[in-house]
This record gives C-alpha cells, structure tokens and sequence, in this order.
C-alpha cells in the first residue's frame, strides 16, 4: 500500500474504554462529536444516513455502512470518501474502510482511527478525498476527545 492509500490517527482519550465505546457507537452520541445528524443505529450491517451539521457543510448528505463492532474494541464502517459535493454520484465509486480500534492504556484508552482504500477511488479525486480526509481525521480524533472529557 502506498502512503497515499491509508490514514491512520491515535489519541489518548483519559476516559475508561467504555465511555470511549458509548462515544463511538451510540449513534446520538457519534453525531455531537462527529458533527452529523444521523438515523438509526450502529448495527452490522446497518447502513445510517444523516446531514453533517458543521457550519457551512449542512447541505451534504452523510451515509455509511456498519461492518464490524466488537464491543468496547472495534468499529468498523465503509462510506465513500469526501464526498461532498451535492451534485456528485459517488455511488458507483468504490468505498474506503474506517476502523475504530480501542484499547487499554495507562492513562485511560487509546483510541487509533485508520481509514484505508484510496486507491480504489477514481485518479481525478483521490489526492482530494486524500487530503480532505486526513485534514478530517486530525480535526475528529481532537473533537471525540473533547467530546468524552467533557461528559464523562
């Protein structure tokens, strides 16, 4: 895989891994740190939809497909990157894999976010979608840390 091909980001969140879980994958939850407006639940095989709720980004449509969950260990979903442009199809585009991956840490949990599969994606946006989602995940690691230290 070229370095071009994966995101993967780390944060110590000081919370106990359970708290770190119910940020995850409590659907309401995800979405205030997220910053989207979902339906349903985080569910194998459940696909939720929403509208992203960050200022200036209300008008794009949030969609993912649930793969995995192991409880308080790992999340997994597949969406298709970046795609934030309302007058786009991406839906004959392949999808990228986010991985949610807790574990135990001296200090509380380590949280590590790694989403892979970009170069599945069309040549003429994948550098953006690159860019837009490592940009993303370094903005999203800090919001659910807030995010988890501000409710625990």
């Amino acid at each position: 895989m070229s370095s071009e091909d994966r995101i993967e980001k780390h944060v110590l969140i000081r919370a106990p891994r359970a708290r770190v879980w119910q940020a995850l994958a409590d659907a309401e939850q995800f979405g205030k740190w997220f910053g989207v407006k979902l339906a349903g639940s985080f569910a194998p095989g459940a696909r939720l939809q929403g509208k992203i709720t960050h200022k200036g980004y209300e008008h794009v449509d949030f969609e993912i497909t649930v793969e995995r969950m192991e409880l308080e260990r790992l999340l997994s979903w597949r969406w298709h990157p970046h795609a934030i442009d309302p007058h786009v199809d991406y839906s004959a585009e392949p999808t990228t894999l986010v991985v949610f991956e807790l574990e135990d840490a001296p200090e509380g949990t380590l949280l590590r976010v790694v989403e892979s599969g970009f170069e599945g994606i069309p040549l003429a946006r994948r550098l953006e979608a690159y860019r837009g989602n490592e940009q993303g995940w370094a903005i999203q690691v800090k919001a659910i840390e807030r995010y988890v230290s501000q409710t625990a």
